[in-house]
Protein backbone atom coordinates (compact mmCIF):
# COMPACT_ATOMS: atom_id res chain seq x y z
CA UNK A 1 0.00 0.00 0.00
CA UNK A 2 1.26 3.50 -0.88
CA UNK A 3 1.72 6.38 1.80
CA UNK A 4 -0.98 9.05 1.28
CA UNK A 5 0.27 12.68 0.52
CA UNK A 6 -1.66 14.18 3.02
CA UNK A 7 0.47 12.97 5.64
CA UNK A 8 3.92 13.54 2.97
CA UNK A 9 4.06 10.51 1.97
CA UNK A 10 4.94 9.05 5.34
CA UNK A 11 3.08 5.73 7.07
CA UNK A 12 1.52 7.26 10.24
CA UNK A 13 2.92 7.22 13.47
CA UNK A 14 0.20 6.84 16.45
CA UNK A 15 3.08 6.52 18.80
CA UNK A 16 4.62 9.45 17.68
CA UNK A 17 1.50 11.38 17.28
CA UNK A 18 0.21 10.08 20.96
CA UNK A 19 -0.10 12.51 23.81
CA UNK A 20 2.19 11.65 26.84
CA UNK A 21 0.42 10.55 30.00
CA UNK A 22 0.57 13.65 31.50
CA UNK A 23 -0.69 15.43 28.70
CA UNK A 24 -4.04 13.17 28.76
CA UNK A 25 -4.03 13.25 32.19
CA UNK A 26 -4.54 17.37 31.96
CA UNK A 27 -6.69 16.76 29.25
CA UNK A 28 -9.63 14.58 31.59
CA UNK A 29 -9.11 17.50 33.93
CA UNK A 30 -10.22 19.95 31.65
CA UNK A 31 -13.16 18.04 30.41
CA UNK A 32 -14.21 17.21 34.43
CA UNK A 33 -13.76 20.80 34.90
CA UNK A 34 -16.26 21.50 31.98
CA UNK A 35 -18.54 18.46 32.78
CA UNK A 36 -18.91 19.98 36.14
CA UNK A 37 -19.35 23.80 35.28
CA UNK A 38 -22.13 21.78 32.98
CA UNK A 39 -23.90 20.36 35.80
CA UNK A 40 -23.50 23.54 37.73
CA UNK A 41 -25.38 25.46 35.08
CA UNK A 42 -28.30 22.84 35.03
CA UNK A 43 -27.92 20.62 32.36
CA UNK A 44 -29.23 17.26 31.37
CA UNK A 45 -31.27 17.51 34.80
CA UNK A 46 -32.40 13.99 34.05
CA UNK A 47 -28.69 12.77 34.14
CA UNK A 48 -27.14 14.84 36.89
CA UNK A 49 -27.28 12.14 39.96
CA UNK A 50 -25.25 9.74 37.34
CA UNK A 51 -23.39 12.39 35.37
CA UNK A 52 -22.31 13.67 39.09
CA UNK A 53 -21.03 10.61 40.36
CA UNK A 54 -19.12 9.95 36.98
CA UNK A 55 -17.71 13.06 37.96
CA UNK A 56 -16.58 12.57 41.06
CA UNK A 57 -15.16 9.21 40.35
CA UNK A 58 -12.88 10.68 37.61
CA UNK A 59 -11.53 13.15 40.24
CA UNK A 60 -10.96 9.98 42.39
CA UNK A 61 -8.78 8.32 39.19
CA UNK A 62 -7.30 11.45 37.89
CA UNK A 63 -6.30 12.28 41.26
CA UNK A 64 -4.70 8.96 41.70
CA UNK A 65 -3.32 9.04 38.08
CA UNK A 66 -1.39 12.31 39.06
CA UNK A 67 0.30 10.99 41.99
CA UNK A 68 1.75 8.14 40.21
CA UNK A 69 3.05 10.21 37.66
CA UNK A 70 4.79 12.98 39.43
CA UNK A 71 8.24 12.28 41.00
CA UNK A 72 8.90 10.71 44.47
CA UNK A 73 9.03 12.67 47.40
Amino acid sequence: MQASSVNGGQEPNPAQDAPSTAELVEQLQRDRLWLLQQLDQGRWPELRLDLAALERELGQLLEQAQERLSPSR
